[in-house]
């Protein structure tokens, strides 16, 4: 039987490669660095001689303003529920359609799936008019479910594409095994095949949530009200119209950015797994 052995790395090439990848590091985080220290800095800073450099006095009252003022903490909430929501209707909704397409056996499941996957196609911006007609018909403006139809509607088409990569892997053994244990139809989708699917769970949340939490256009047309106000939306309004403060807008960027950093510090591992098992079973 054959043997294969690595070769030694070159240790020039072995230096070459680690000062590549510290400079491409400090590429990545640079704009993480620039965030924070413009968030900590007045106007005359932002737009002085101290662009890049550490706040020469550190202004912590941005987040203040930005929290009072911009009224940050209502538009976290209003991004978080809509986002949570949304991403779990997606989720639940793609998880059932792609359970009836690839396990279930009737003749429209092709075609089903086909008229599914058209969703892909059709660009976010071209649907704002008709979507606005709609919701505007329906008395359904400035609401939280404004955002969350729309964005999990949004969702489905890909995260359907994603579960049935996963889905058709599992052995149909499964289902034929719980069915004769007397598991019904929704026994054996809830019972088996769901917990099967927590790869596809986690990258289709992932994939949700990028696309809800930093969603701009729907947010900036279907909802006039400060009340149900996204961040994205909130952040804009912070700009004046003769003068603006740029330091709470950083403030408010750093709000919205950071909770996104730290929630894959904690679940990095489990995001890149997920990924990479969709990689394989897609």
């Amino acid at each position: 039987m054959e043997s294969y052995t690595l070769k030694e790395t070159n240790p020039v090439f072995k230096v070459f490669t680690e000062i590549i990848l510290v400079i491409w590091a400090i590429i990545n985080l640079f704009p993480i660095y620039f965030m924070f220290t413009f968030a900590l800095k007045s106007n005359d800073e932002i737009f002085g001689a101290n662009v890049i450099g550490l706040p020469q006095k550190w202004l912590w009252s941005n987040f203040t303003t930005a929290m009072g003022t911009g009224n940050m903490g209502l538009y976290f909430f209003n991004s978080l529920l809509v986002t949570t929501i949304a991403i779990a209707i997606s989720i639940m909704a793609a998880m059932m359609a792609t359970y009836a397409i690839t396990r279930i056996r009737w003749k429209g499941s092709k075609l089903m799936n086909a008229f599914f996957m058209l969703g892909l196609t059709i660009p976010i911006q071209a649907s704002i008019v008709p979507v606005y007609v709609v919701l505007s018909k329906l008395h359904w403006l400035n609401k939280y479910s404004t955002l969350i139809i729309p964005y999990a509607a949004f969702s489905l088409s890909m995260a359907i594409l994603i579960s049935t990569g996963f889905m058709s892997e599992i052995p149909f053994a499964l289902d034929e095994a719980a069915r004769i244990d007397g598991c019904g139809l929704f026994g054996t989708f809830f019972r088996i095949i769901l917990p099967l699917m927590k790869p596809a769970v986690s990258t289709v949340g992932v994939y949700s949530y990028l696309q809800c939490w930093n969603e701009f256009m729907f947010a900036n047309v279907f909802i006039s009200d400060s009340v149900h106000r996204t961040l994205p939306v909130g952040i804009k309004a912070l700009s004046g119209q003769h003068t603006t403060e740029w330091g709470p807008i950083g403030a408010a960027l750093v709000i919205a950015t950071f909770p996104t950093l730290i929630a894959y510090l904690f679940l990095s591992k489990k995001i890149q797994a997920s990924f990479i098992a969709g990689a394989v079973k897609g």
